[in-house]
């Protein structure tokens, strides 16, 4: 049955694509009934704790498609998806490594490995599959959806239904759930969202959000339940002084069946970003968690669907980022990440450069050093990528 329908998908393609082309006896200002976009990138991976060491090597071919259709002007329906196929070293891992790579968080599964072969694993995976309605000051969202309340730039203990990784580089879009969202806007710059998600394991993730803006600032506050266990409240704000961004966010977490009894888990972060006149940027954030989560392997860093309450590492983290716009072809970013309690640090440069209009390609480095359980643990990771976009 899944072979058919995703034969049925490819089969359509160039009927989903003829009706997203311009054709000419459509009026400019109408909005296409049906839009495709994606990309196609090739990543080359190589692992290795120095350069004397072994290296493992891996190479990702990564295809998105976007598919969203326009009913008429108040009902949007989308369908997201990734097909990856992976060779190398990796795979040989077997079990282990493919099922990570099929797990999908959601209620309802639409992960599958296609092919899962000792040199070779394709996997087929869904990340968007919603129905939009929206009127006036009102919209409604249903089914797998990014809900995206986060205001600062590389920790949101506020994205309590779909927080990520800042260290995953090929997965821009990061991940949605499987929810129903309410949201309903007063005025231009304030909204109030009710949303409920429910995973994999039943446990249901169910709050709200208000958010306004004062003296400048947009502000939120949220309060709910967080999978199924923990009551959660929280704040967020971003906003400028000068030229600069001052951003922040605060979540406290405290498992319901102990309330009042224990202190919980608090998490508090904040930065500041600054644009230059030639677009280049410099960041820094801070955070602070009374209850950082456990680290016992370097690669829980690339959990794709990382739990909220374990964005923490350390009761305190400092973050510090400079991306130079050399010219709008290329960027250059330095990046790195303090973590006290593992007396340890992460490292990364990247080189962005865009080949032509719809192609480009990324040259990255990343470097992991921590003691865990009392032990030094070092990793590298290099990236070389080339990617087209349609």
């Amino acid at each position: 049955m899944l072979k058919k329908i995703i034969l049925i998908l490819f089969l359509s393609l160039p009927f989903y694509i003829a009706f997203s082309q311009d054709t000419s006896n459509v009026a400019p200002q109408k909005k296409k009934a049906i839009t495709l976009t994606g990309y196609v990138s090739s990543l080359q991976t190589a692992i290795f704790d120095s350069l004397s060491g072994p290296f493992e090597n891996e190479n990702l071919i990564h295809n998105r498609l976007n598919f969203k259709g326009y009913f008429n002007e108040n009902i949007t329906v989308a369908l997201e998806l990734r097909n990856r196929m992976y060779t190398g070293d990796l795979i040989q891992l077997g079990e282990i490594y493919t099922n990570l790579i099929k797990e999908d968080p959601g209620f309802v599964k639409m992960s599958w490995n296609i092919i899962d072969e000792q040199s070779i694993l394709l996997n087929t995976k869904v990340d968007r599959l919603w129905l939009d309605f929206h009127f006036n000051k009102v919209q409604f969202t249903l089914g797998r959806q990014r809900i995206n309340w986060g205001q600062t730039l590389v920790w949101n203990p506020n994205d309590i239904f779909n927080a990520y990784s800042f260290f995953d580089v090929d997965y821009i879009e990061r991940p949605g759930c499987d929810a129903v969202r309410f949201q309903f806007f007063p005025s231009s710059s304030s909204v109030a969202d009710l949303a409920v998600k429910v995973d994999k394991d039943k446990n249901v993730t169910a709050a709200g959000l208000f958010r306004f803006n004062a003296g400048g600032y947009d502000i939120q506050f949220l309060t709910g339940l967080s999978n199924s266990t923990d009551i959660v409240v929280g704040t967020g704000w971003s906003g400028h002084l000068g030229s600069v961004s001052f951003r922040g966010e605060a979540t406290w977490f405290d498992p319901y069946e102990e309330f009042p009894k224990t202190i919980g888990t608090v998490m508090v972060t904040g930065g500041f970003d600054k644009i230059f006149k030639d677009n280049s940027v410099a960041q820094i954030q801070a955070m602070y968690c009374n209850k950082p989560a456990s680290l016992t392997n370097l690669f829980s860093f690339y959990s794709g669907n990382l739990p909220v309450k374990e964005l923490a590492l350390s009761k305190f983290t400092g973050f510090g980022q400079f991306t130079w716009a050399v010219n709008p072809l290329l960027n250059l970013t330095a990046s790195g990440i303090w973590f006290p309690d593992l007396e340890g640090y992460y490292a990364g440069i990247s080189c962005d450069y865009s080949l032509a209009e719809n192609v480009d390609f990324s040259l990255i480095w990343q470097h992991f050093n921590a003691k865990l359980i009392s032990v030094l643990n070092q990793i590298n990771l290099g990236f070389l990528r080339i990617k087209y976009s349609f």
